[in-house]
């Protein structure tokens, strides 16, 4: 197996950085990743696999230059973080955004690193709603981000994470803090990349967050960019479509292995299409 390339990893996402296991350490990687890498679910509505091994997640998200979901993203930060002399692990979260009216199934990852006598929670994965920079693992605090405002709740044995967005705060997941293994992210993978009724199997996601506190999101043909220079607008033209994606949120898409042509993309937008 490919050992884990940290230098190409930094060099990926602009860290210039020290790297010793500090709390500055572990925010400034927090936010370069985020600002870089790009939330994207591509391979899975091309019903591509989506592999977790470290060569896999290496070579698709720095090499290729593409993005993935929170098993890529978390599964790459905690290689990093690790490797670095972090002791952090990973943990598994019931993604309750949608305030489902069932409890639903551990299908999100997301880390716990302790420092000194503190523990702080770091998720680079989550999508649009996303932390952008590690929080403290403490009860009811309203801790401030470079992109937004959470909290976490203590619900006995596990805890809730919460987002400002406007007035109020929106429920984001549920987790508890029992350390996840690689075969509990194979598991729950396959789930989430394969189950028909999964929502990254009908829709296009991106996003990623900007360094002056912006951020970009795209759902399906409609592209958003909030922040100082914000816009809305719906991409009815998807070769303009496969272009945003490269220009805006930055993806390789020419890698033997992990590009995607601009046919292969325009055909999977059309089956989308059809299946709404």
């Amino acid at each position: 197996m490919m050992p884990f390339d940290l230098h190409a990893y930094l060099a990926r996402i602009g860290f210039t950085g020290a790297t010793q296991p500090t709390l500055t350490t572990l925010q400034q990687l927090h936010h370069a990743h985020v600002c870089s890498i790009p939330f994207e679910n591509i391979d899975v509505l091309l019903n591509r696999p989506v592999h977790l091994e470290t060569e896999a997640i290496q070579e698709k998200l720095v090499t290729a230059r593409r993005g993935g979901y929170c098993y890529e993203h978390n599964a790459l930060f905690l290689l990093a973080l690790q490797q670095m002399g972090f002791d952090a692990r990973g943990l598994a979260a019931r993604v309750v955004i949608a305030q489902p009216p069932s409890v639903p199934p551990r299908t999100h990852m997301l880390l716990l690193v302790p420092l000194a006598e503190s523990f702080w929670i770091a998720d680079v994965g989550f999508g649009g709603p996303t932390l952008s920079a590690p929080i403290r693992l403490v009860a009811d605090e309203i801790q401030r981000t470079p992109h937004g405002e959470y909290q976490l709740q203590s619900l006995g044995e596990e805890w809730l994470l919460r987002q400002r967005r406007g007035g109020e705060w929106l429920p984001l997941y549920r987790f508890d803090l029992v350390t996840q293994f690689p075969s509990d992210y194979l598991m729950a993978n396959h789930f989430v990349s394969t189950w028909p009724h999964s929502h990254f199997r009908h829709h296009l996601l991106a996003a990623r967050y900007l360094p002056d506190g912006g951020q970009l999101a795209l759902e399906n043909r409609r592209f958003s960019r909030y922040g100082a220079q914000a816009e809305r607008r719906s991409l009815d033209d998807l070769r303009a479509l496969y272009q945003l994606l490269q220009t805006e949120f930055g993806l390789g898409m020419k890698h033997s292995l992990y590009g995607v042509a601009e046919e292969e993309f325009i055909s999977m937008m059309a089956r989308l299409d059809t299946a709404v």
